[in-house]
């Protein structure tokens, strides 16, 4: 199939296009609202991962092979997967708090968020509504991929390498600003760390696990000692303690 070919096959809508649009589109606007109503910031990122990999599709079917790789590639594989990382490294794995510091900003987002959409949904549509494409056929009649790849390395070839050097200094400076550069006598080795280990007060062994010797099967009941104390270590610190009736806290034989 020819370039000709396929720049005239763009202005129809195929059964096939069609039927890849009603499947696809129900998954994008999906992967947006999930990416809004998401509380955790991970679950956010993979929603988003979604959107972009049905756009890289959609730019496909329109006949634009080479933005739609970028799409995919570039945006979905990179940069996305990146920003994933990123955010698992740094342990967001539990929901963003809800709790607004100035009163109304969610609200006032959400308006200026309509408000901003609707201007530039408003501006393309006056700017670019009654206007036809002209000059595709001169631009891709070696191939839409060979054409933007002149027009990227020739005329365009200094704003490309400004914003590859300008991309580059932003990821060194974030990874310097990132750094915490630590003092050498704070650094703990084994001999410092063994000591603090054995220090008076704490406590070298093994925690005892949830429930060993425990008066009940819930993992929120501390543990109870050979000597019969209960000991909190064996409840981890994010684990609320459970209330207890008196019938639970009565041995069950575990001191025999």
């Amino acid at each position: 199939m020819t370039t000709q070919t396929v720049l005239a096959a763009a202005g129809g809508v195929s059964g096939g296009e069609e039927v890849t649009f009603w499947i696809l589109a129900p998954l994008a606007l999906l992967g947006a609202i999930g990416m809004i109503a998401a509380r955790n910031a991970v679950h956010s990122a993979l929603w988003l991962v979604l959107t972009m990999l049905c756009l890289g599709v959609f730019y496909v079917l329109q006949a634009g092979p080479f933005i739609g790789m970028v799409q995919i590639i570039v945006y979905t594989g990179a940069i996305m997967m990146l920003f994933l990382f990123v955010l698992m490294l740094v342990g967001r794995d539990a929901s963003d708090s809800l709790i607004e510091t100035l009163r109304g900003q969610r609200v006032a987002a959400v308006v200026l968020g309509l408000g901003f959409a609707g201007l530039v949904g408003g501006g393309l549509y006056r700017g670019l509504g009654g206007v036809s494409a002209v000059g595709l056929e001169q631009a891709n009649v070696e191939g839409n991929v060979q054409g933007i790849a002149r027009l990227l390395f020739t005329k365009y070839v200094f704003a490309f390498e400004l914003t590859s050097a300008l991309l580059i200094t932003a990821a060194v400076g974030a990874m310097v600003l990132a750094h915490i550069e630590r003092r050498r006598e704070d650094k703990m080795d084994q001999i410092a760390t063994m000591k603090a280990r054995f220090a008076p007060g704490n406590y070298p062994g093994p925690k005892p696990g949830p429930g060993v010797f425990a008066t009940s099967s819930s993992v929120a009941t501390p543990a109870r000692l050979p000597d019969g104390r209960l000991t909190e270590r064996s409840i981890p610190e994010i684990m609320p303690a459970r209330e207890m009736t008196a019938e639970e806290t009565t041995l069950k034989g575990t001191d025999r």
